[in-house]
């Protein structure tokens, strides 16, 4: 084991010197969001590669129609709905309604009958109000049911920052979100096909229904999937989302996005409409979304973390004879998604171990503590700790220790005074006997008398 002691010295020092800063492992410059807050999530790890108040308080307008779809295509999955069923709109599902707000084209009315999976389209691409109560009503029974339903689902995917009033998401001020949490919804909407295809249409044509003849032509508001509305924005890997827009929320986008085996999904509130010198207006929410997509998709990839798997730092063995101490090495792998320039070797390893000392025996491959790799005080993954080689017990040693820990236990100290004193009592007891016995006569049975005839 002595070869070890100067390898432990050495990578003593090599630790020492991580305390000092070390210098930025990656370059990777971040785009300028001017959107009030922003976030781009790796969502198939669910890691963050970029946030702007990511987990800030925003309102989220018809973003919440995210959580409305899911909801709906989560009882059609369940069999409680079919996207043939069709709904007649009750006089309820137009209450709260705002007269300007977007709707089907023409706003479906009271009274007419349309299918669930058109009031999906309706919902998702023209964002339709009154298709979101219409909606709420049959997965539910009501708005108010419904909107209970969508705050526990919210809970259920680990929404923190999340509380929802109603399904379509015109301002309430106690309708509100975060980047983040709005980031766990659409993931979950994105695991379901029938979401996937909706949200990913063009356009779509409602027949004509009880009460209005014509054909509905519905044109997705998304310009990264569609060109209908808004030219210059179409990005290929964008695979849906959904807008919103509000006075109190500005331009909003939530949208997916996939590239080879890469799947990210941004979300960008608080955007602004910026003119540009060709009379032209850059709107934010789609620009700024398609270059967080491409600074992500360009400059992370899906990388492999471990370390060599050399002697790290020592633990002491008592009980034994063979050893006084075994060393430890690291084990194992993990990955992470990081910038494509980034130098590995400028992550910080941090031994820890679980005991300074152990005792034996000790077996080849135990794990006897962790090491903490992170950089920029980022904790990135966490290895094992085990034993390079096995320390075997000593017998001797074994029962001696048991023998000392016996003695050093406070009820057998008191069990051997016990004995003590009572090994005392009785040595007096005789002692105090033998004085207390009175002498044998001289003489005793000698017979002194004449003998009689």
């Amino acid at each position: 084991m002595k070869k070890y002691r100067a390898v432990s010295v050495l990578l003593a020092l090599v630790l020492s010197l991580s305390l000092f800063p070390a210098l930025p492992a990656s370059a990777l410059e971040e785009p300028e969001i001017t959107a009030r807050n922003a976030i781009l999530v790796d969502a198939n790890y669910g890691e963050v590669l970029f946030e702007k108040g990511g987990y800030e308080k925003v309102y989220p307008a018809s973003v919440t129609k995210v959580m409305t779809a899911l909801l709906t295509c989560e009882a059609i999955e369940r069999g409680e709905l079919s996207t043939s069923q069709i709904i007649t709109a009750s006089p309820t599902s137009q209450e709260g309604l705002h007269p300007n707000g977007s709707n089907a084209k023409p706003r479906i009315q009271a009274g007419e009958e349309m299918s669930v999976e058109d009031l999906l389209y309706c919902l998702m691409l023209p964002s339709a109000n009154e298709a979101a109560n219409i909606l709420a009503e049959a997965v539910a029974g009501d708005v108010a049911t419904f909107v209970e339903l969508m705050n526990r689902r919210a809970a259920q995917l680990g929404c923190s920052g999340t509380h929802f009033v109603n399904p379509h998401g015109l301002h309430d001020d106690d309708h509100y979100t975060t980047p983040y949490d709005i980031y766990l919804i659409l993931k979950a909407a994105m695991e379901l096909p029938l979401f996937r295809t909706v949200t990913y249409t063009s356009v779509h044509k409602v027949p004509p229904t009880n009460i209005y003849s014509k054909e509905r032509e519905l044109y997705n508001t998304n310009a990264l999937v569609s060109q209908w509305q808004y030219r210059g924005y179409r990005y290929e890997p964008c695979i849906g989302g959904k807008t919103g827009t509000t006075d109190e929320a500005g331009a909003c986008l939530a949208s997916a996005a996939v590239d080879g085996d890469e799947y990210l999904i941004c979300v960008v509130m608080g955007a602004s409409s910026v003119p540009r010198g060709d009379g032209t207006s850059d709107l934010r929410q789609f620009s700024e979304s398609s270059a967080l997509f491409k600074w992500g998709f360009a400059n992370f990839r899906r990388t492999t973390i471990s370390r060599a798997e050399e002697p790290v730092a020592q633990v002491n063995v008592t009980l034994s004879q063979q050893a006084d101490y075994v060393m430890v090495k690291p084990v194992g792998e993990f990955s992470r998604t990081l910038p494509v320039d980034m130098d590995l070797d400028e992550i910080v390893a941090t031994p820890s171990l679980f005991q300074d000392t152990v005792e034996a025996p000790v077996e080849e491959g135990q794990v006897l503590g962790t090491m903490t790799l992170s950089y920029q005080g980022e904790v990135y993954g966490v290895l094992d700790l085990v034993a390079i080689n096995s320390v075997e017990r000593s017998e001797f040693l074994y029962r001696q220790a048991q023998i000392e820990s016996f003695f050093h236990q406070y009820g057998a100290r008191l069990l051997l005074a016990a004995v003590l004193l009572l090994l005392v009592v009785v040595i007096l007891r005789v002692m105090v006997f033998q004085k207390r016995r009175p002498p044998v006569a001289a003489n005793r049975g000698r017979y002194s008398g004449k003998r009689r005839r």
